[in-house]
């Protein structure tokens, strides 16, 4: 979308949305690059004053009394309207920050909740657990997990790991100086479902970064479509950061994970032999 001017152009990408300065070839702002696991669609922008009826102007005009000195009440306020990828809400982007008082507190939370946050209120805490211990063919892998920072994606493989899913599963894919892949029944990382059915949404903490190896992470196609697949890395990846939930970190068992890693693999990443997860307990 353009603005009035014909200036500048603002459009939806992976990391926000941009606005480029036409006349400079310069990326003016980037709005929305906190918000990580967001696509930004539908774009609309609003630049005109607003038409106000006698009680807005009688109203305004009382506000601007109250005012303190030196607050522009008439200052111009772009403001830039925006959907996004499988989210039930909208988005104004503005240069005024909004008040965030205890009085008056922001609402965050207004979106109808989904299927799984709601199940999360209704009694299954029990699915969610600090740790677990992966047995696999070549030796145990013991794991801690973040069920407060990330609780879809632990109660998800909490759940499928006491229902039994991911046993005699294959690691399908394993890259060396990189990570080890498994967590899918079809065995050639097209298959797995979550314990809802539905893909299920991205999880991002400020605090979980792929600054490290051996971070237990969901494996995805894309934004918001995590399902059965996890991986292990073997190195640090912050490439991967803000576009994979971060779930969990290997405590112990760093052999088994670089072992399963040093396996002989075919052209597409998958081991010659078969590497299994016998079962993985949660504690």
């Amino acid at each position: 979308v353009f603005d009035e001017s014909g200036g500048f152009l603002a459009f939806s990408t992976m990391l926000g949305v941009k606005i480029v300065d036409l006349a400079q070839n310069t990326v003016a702002r980037l709005l929305g690059k906190g918000e990580a696991s967001e696509r930004f669609l539908h774009l609309a922008l609003f630049q005109g004053a607003v038409r106000q009826t006698q009680a807005m102007f009688q109203l305004s005009q009382r506000d601007a009394d109250a005012a303190p000195a030196g607050f522009e009440g008439d200052e111009p306020d772009p403001c830039l309207f925006a959907l996004s990828y499988k989210r039930a809400r909208f988005y104004l982007f503005s240069r005024h920050e909004p008040e965030d008082t205890e009085d008056n507190p922001r609402d965050v939370v207004n979106e109808k909740q989904s299927k799984e946050e709601l199940a999360l209120q209704v009694g299954t805490n029990e699915a969610l657990s600090s740790g677990a211990v992966m047995r696999t063919t070549l030796g145990d892998i013991h794991l801690k997990l973040f069920p407060t920072e990330c609780p879809k994606a632990v109660e998800n493989f909490c759940t499928h790991s006491r229902n039994g899913y991911y046993n005699n599963l294959i690691f399908h894919r394993v890259i060396k100086s990189f990570m080890v892949q498994g967590g899918d029944p079809a065995g050639d990382g097209r298959g797995g479902q979550s314990i809802w059915g539905d893909d299920f949404e991205d999880e991002f903490h400020r605090l979980l970064k792929f600054d490290r190896p051996f971070t237990l992470a969901m494996a995805n196609a894309g934004p918001n479509t995590n399902g059965s697949q996890f991986f292990i890395t073997t190195v640090p990846a912050p490439w991967l950061d803000g576009k994979h939930t971060i779930f969990g970190r290997v405590t112990k068992g760093m052999d088994v994970v670089q072992t399963i890693e040093k396996t002989k693999t075919d052209r597409g990443d998958k081991p010659v032999k078969d590497i299994k997860i016998v079962n993985v307990e949660i504690l």
